[in-house]
C-alpha cells in the first residue's frame, strides 16, 4: 500500500531511529547485562567485511559539527563532538564499513525536531494522500473511519524520533534534551551505521529506495527497510553489548524507567506493531544472516535484497521464495466515470495478517496463532482502491494467490471466520464463496483454487460485475 512508507518506510530516505525502536531492539535485558539473553551470546565473530576502495577522509574526522539546514540552538559542543566521534569509530570496527564522505552533523532541541517533522518530514504527504490512506485502512479494519492521519504522524514522531540521517541532505542529527548519556549514544550508533550504509551501497539508487519506486512498490521498500533497519539495529545492540559505560547502562536504565510515549500508546494496535516491525523483525532477519555468515553475508544481502514482508518474517525462505506477480484489470470504465482509483499496490503477508489479528474492533480480531498460520502461506496479491467522491462510496478489490490450495483453503477459512466476526452471519454462504450485506457496503469473499478474493462495493450488483470482470480477466 503506497503510503505505508509513512510508517515503515519513512525511515529510510530520512532514517529515523525511534525511542520505542530503542527499547524494543536492547530489551530490559541487556540494560543489566544479562548474558543469558539469546541475543547477548554471539559467539561467532564478525568477518572480515567488503572495504571501499577509497577513504576520502580519516575515520575520526568524517563528521563535522557544521549542519547545513537543521537550525540548531547553538553550535555543537566538543564534548559532544567527541563523544560522537568515539562512538562513530565503535561502529566503524563493530561494522567493518569505511565511511567515504563528511557529512554535517547536529543536535535538535524537541521544538526543532517538530518543526522538521512538519517541513521535511511530512512535507510531501497531503491531506489527499492521509484522506486515501484513512479509506484504505478503515476498509481493512485497521483504523475507524475518518481518522486523522496527518496529525496522527505530526505527534506520533514528534515524540518517537531519537535521531535521524536524512538521505537527501546528507545531514545528520540526534534530538537531545539533556546532555548526550547512554540513549543519545545507542541512537548515534543506529543512525552513523545508516550513513556507512547509505554511502557503501546507496539507498536511491543501488537499493531503489526513492519515493517515486517505493510508490510503485511499496512492499519492496517494507523489506529493504528491514534489512537497514535490522542492520542498523544490530549495530547499536553490539555497540551497547561491547563499548558502553556502565554509566550508559545506567542511562538506558533510567531511560527506560522512565520513558513515556502517550501518543505512542494510544495508538492504534496495527500501528504499534507496525512501527516496529522493520527495527524488531529487521534485527531478527539481519541476525539469522550473521549468525550463519558474519557481516560478511550480510553486505552479500545488499547486492540481492529481500523484495517482501515474507522473506523478513521467515529468512529461511530468502532469497528464493519470490512473490508472485499478481495483475488486476483497471475496473474504471467499469464502475463508470464519478470513481477514480486512488491506489493500487501489494498488501504482502505482514498486513494480511494485521488485518486479521489488529484489527480496532477487538471483537474482529482472530487470534494470533491463527492469523499468523492464514497468513503464512502468502504467494503474492494485488489490490485497487476506488473512492467515488460524489457519494464517499469506495471499491476494494484484493486478489490473493497463495503457495498451495491448502493455504488458499486455510486463509479462506480464516476470512470467512474474521468476516463473521466484524460483520456477524453471512447473508451469503457457499461452498467458495460467502458474503454480507451492511448498512453502507457489500462484502464478498471467494476462494477459487489458489486465488482467492477479498471485495468490499457499495452494492450486490457492483460486486457481481466486479468478480465477472475478475474471472474472466
Amino acid at each position: 500500500m503506497n503510503n505505508r512508507i509513512v510508517i515503515t518506510c519513512l525511515a529510510i530516505l530520512v532514517s529515523a531511529c525511534v525511542l520505542i525502536g530503542i527499547i524494543a531492539v536492547v530489551g530490559a535485558g541487556v540494560y543489566t547485562w544479562d548474558k543469558n539473553n539469546p541475543k547477548a551470546t554471539i559467539t561467532s565473530a564478525p568477518t572480515t567485511a567488503i572495504q571501499p576502495e577509497i577513504t576520502s577522509c580519516p575515520p575520526d574526522s568524517c563528521l563535522v559539527p557544521t549542519p547545513a539546514s537543521a537550525a540548531p540552538t547553538s553550535e555543537l559542543p566538543k564534548d559532544i563532538s567527541r563523544v560522537m566521534d568515539d562512538v562513530q569509530e565503535d561502529v566503524i570496527e563493530i561494522r567493518g564499513l569505511l565511511p567515504k564522505t563528511v557529512i554535517p552533523r547536529a543536535l535538535l532541541s524537541p521544538d526543532q525536531l517538530r518543526q522538521n517533522v512538519v517541513e521535511d518530514f511530512l512535507a510531501d504527504y497531503t491531506p489527499e494522500d492521509a484522506k486515501n490512506d484513512s479509506i484504505l485502512l478503515s476498509t481493512l479494519g485497521l483504523l475507524p473511519k475518518d481518522f486523522d492521519l496527518l496529525t496522527f504522524y505530526e505527534d506520533l514522531y514528534s515524540e518517537q524520533i531519537a535521531g535521524y540521517y536524512d538521505d537527501e541532505t546528507k545531514e545528520m542529527y540526534v534530538v537531545s534534551g539533556s546532555g548526550f548519556g547512554g540513549p543519545e549514544k545507542m541512537t548515534y550508533a543506529h543512525e552513523f551505521t545508516h550513513i556507512l550504509q547509505d554511502q557503501n551501497y546507496d539507498f536511491k539508487n543501488g537499493l531503489g529506495m526513492g519515493d517515486e519506486a517505493c510508490e510503485q512498490d511499496s512492499e519492496r521498500c517494507s523489506a529493504i527497510s528491514s534489512l537497514i533497519e535490522g542492520d542498523a539495529s544490530l549495530t547499536e545492540y553490539l555497540w551497547y553489548y561491547q563499548y558502553s559505560s556502565r554509566q550508559d547502562q545506567s542511562d538506558v536504565q533510567t531511560f527506560y524507567e522512565s520513558f513515556e510515549s502517550p501518543v505512542y500508546d494510544s495508538s492504534p494496535e496495527f500501528m504499534k506493531e507496525d512501527f516496529l516491525f522493520p527495527y524488531s523483525a529487521g534485527q531478527e532477519f539481519v541476525q539469522v544472516l550473521y549468525d550463519q555468515g558474519g557481516w560478511q553475508a550480510v553486505n552479500n544481502t545488499y547486492s540481492n535484497p529481500p523484495v517482501s514482508t515474507e522473506q523478513i518474517m521467515h529468512p529461511s525462505r530468502y532469497p528464493t521464495d519470490i512473490p508472485i506477480k499478481v495483475e488486476l484489470p483497471d475496473l474504471s470504465s467499469l464502475l463508470g466515470e464519478s470513481w477514480e482509483q486512488i491506489q493500487s499496490d501489494v498488501i504482502g503477508e505482514w498486513y494480511t495478517y494485521l488485518m486479521l489479528a489488529k484489527g480496532y474492533q477487538l471483537d474482529s480480531r482472530l487470534d494470533d496463532e491463527t492469523a499468523r498460520k492464514a497468513a503464512e502461506g502468502w504467494g503474492g496479491d494485488a489490490f485497487q482502491l476506488y473512492h467515488n467522491p460524489n457519494t464517499d462510496q469506495i471499491v476494494l478489490i484484493i486478489k490473493n494467490k497463495w503457495d498451495t490450495e491448502r493455504d488458499a483453503q486455510e486463509y479462506y477459512n480464516a476470512l470467512n471466520q474474521y468476516g463473521i466476526n466484524r460483520w456477524g452471519t453471512p447473508d451469503l454462504q457457499g461452498a467458495q464463496s460467502t458474503g454480507w450485506q451492511t448498512d453502507d457496503a457489500s462484502i464478498l469473499i471467494r476462494e477459487d483454487s489458489r486465488t482467492t478474493y477479498l471485495v468490499v462495493a457499495p452494492d450486490q450488483t457492483t460486486i457481481d460485475l466486479i468478480i465477472q470482470s475478475l474471472v474472466m480477466d
